[in-house]
């Protein structure tokens, strides 16, 4: 159940919470949201939900000493807590027993972490109460593979409240503020209400300029009316994102991991250097298609809650060089760890080399964040050494040619980094890069119609992935989502994705892992 892409949490687990939570009043969603998310972390990880459990306890006493300030040496005592946390359960999962890592580690960490820093500089609504960070920190829809939200976008919500114990009060006074309060929360509505009625138009709850826009329409309705318009517009809104990323995933991304495994099994010895080159492209594809499909489906689960749309991928392999790539990759990943890693060391205000040791120390933690095996520490020196040749080598050249090498690097060198992701073996990564590049007296001969062969068989998925991969086909899905040409479209991709899902085993998303 605690896939997104399992017909359990589609059909059971996920209607009856929305129903449940919009059924509980006002004050105490919070409540409803914290409860939901601990059975449904519960249900995945029984074992490790002490562990969860303990987490969400400390943080929220350290936060207490650290509101608003305090002791920087508290601060830095309650980071290094958290981070010995991941660290040690990263150890024990790599080296004893998997099982000893808690799913959704790598993330609930991060998140509690940037809490910390938030709160002790002051970022964060004094108001905020235990249930509201509690909620925060193990929200169902993020709490498994991110996206990595800030609690000052968790507060943005209009259909919850910021619960703690002067929120039950019976006096007048107490009960003029919770009117004032949910004027303030109805003004919000509309603007969800009247967003639906243009098509063309881009749903962005959180923002002011959307509000400003529309605030002086629909005030003719009743309150009721406009709550209920309005969550229901939320719960529809959300449903197409959440159904474009399952679409993704399970229509895309799963049917690309059966080319990539097919070239497992046949031996990365044994495949011809063409049919090397389209496994590289394959499983970047896959891995594109199952963690964008993964975050849409995120972000739309929070759409439907009230939650403002949390962008984790924006476009990726249309950056014009690696370092932008990561900024749109993982979005919320590299946001965090420049914020509070890069920036928080010097950035690049420092000279030269202070730059590098600051980017050297980001990219060794990125590694590490995805794992503790070579691999992934190599996968992230790769990186540092490309962003470090795009910064002090390529800035320095012709833009246009600037320009064209990093593209270069965007569509041929970051594929091959993935593969480095990928492969943990050291052998077999080896042996695949002597296929990509057969210059040491390996043939490119090799099995020469295995590429043709699998063109024929997978030639439509991954040319629909090419497809898709084009910004402007995605940008024109989000402008024209509330056509009823596209509703009816994406009502038939939903019934053929639980198609596919009833007749295939369930594969886990691929950051689960991490």
């Amino acid at each position: 159940m605690i896939n997104f892409s399992d017909l359990t949490f589609i059909f059971r687990f996920l209607p009856v919470f929305i129903v449940a939570f919009y059924l509980t009043p006002y004050e105490f969603r919070t409540l409803t949201l914290l409860l939901g998310s601990l059975v449904f972390y519960g249900v995945g990880d029984i074992k490790m939900f002490p562990v969860l459990l303990g987490a969400v306890i400390i943080n929220y006493l350290f936060s207490r000493a650290l509101k608003g300030g305090g002791s920087k040496a508290l601060l830095g005592f309650a980071i290094v807590l958290d981070a010995l946390m991941l660290v040690e359960f990263k150890l024990l999962g790599q080296f004893v027993d998997s099982s000893f890592m808690p799913i959704g580690v790598s993330f609930f960490t991060f998140k509690m972490i940037s809490f910390q820093i938030d709160n002790y500089r002051g970022k964060v609504d004094e108001k905020a109460g235990f249930l509201d960070i509690a909620a925060y920190f193990v929200m169902f829809p993020q709490i498994v593979s991110g996206p990595i939200m800030r609690f000052e976008d968790y507060v943005k919500n209009p259909f919850m409240k910021l619960w703690n114990r002067e929120n039950v009060e019976t006096d007048s006074e107490s009960a003029s503020e919770t009117e004032t309060d949910q004027e303030k929360e109805i003004e919000v509505l509309e603007t969800v209400k009247n967003d639906s009625d243009s098509d063309s138009e881009i749903i962005n709850l959180d923002t002011d300029e959307g509000m400003e826009k529309l605030e002086d329409t629909g005030k003719n309705e009743s309150a009721a009316e406009v709550e209920k318009t309005g969550k229901l517009h939320a719960i529809e809104d959300g449903l197409r994102f959440f159904i474009i990323g399952l679409a993704f995933k399970v229509l895309l991304a799963d049917h690309l991991s059966m080319l990539w495994r097919d070239i497992g099994t046949i031996g990365y010895e044994s495949i011809s250097t063409a049919l090397a080159w389209l496994g590289a492209y394959t499983y970047s594809m896959e891995l594109y298609f199952d963690f964008w499909g993964y975050s849409l489906m995120a972000a739309g689960i929070g759409v439907m809650l009230g939650f403002p749309f949390i962008v984790n991928f924006d476009q990726p392999y249309g950056s014009k060089n690696v370092s932008e790539f990561y900024r749109r990759w993982h979005a919320t990943l590299g946001s965090w760890f420049r914020d509070y890693i890069y920036f928080p060391m010097g950035g690049s205000r420092k000279g030269n080399l202070r730059t590098v040791l600051n980017l050297l120390t980001v990219w060794l933690i990125t590694g590490f964040w995805h794992g503790v095996t070579l691999n992934f520490i190599l996968w992230g020196m790769i990186i540092f050494v490309i962003i470090l040749c795009e910064r002090f080598i390529l800035a320095k050249l012709p833009k246009f040619l600037g320009g064209l090498i990093g593209r270069i690097n965007v569509l041929v060198l970051i594929p091959l980094t993935w593969v480095v992701f990928a492969l943990p073996d050291n052998g077999m990564l080896s042996t695949y890069f002597m296929r990509l590049f057969p210059f040491f007296g390996v043939g490119v001969s090799i099995n020469q119609g295995d590429f043709i062969k699998n063109v024929g068989i997978y030639g439509i998925v991954l040319g629909t992935g090419l497809i898709l991969m084009i910004p402007a086909v995605y940008g024109f899905f989000v402008k024209h989502r509330k056509n009823p040409v596209f509703t009816v479209g994406l009502l038939l991709l939903f019934w053929a994705c639980v198609y596919s899902l009833s007749n295939a085993a369930g594969n886990p998303f691929m950051y689960f892992k991490f």
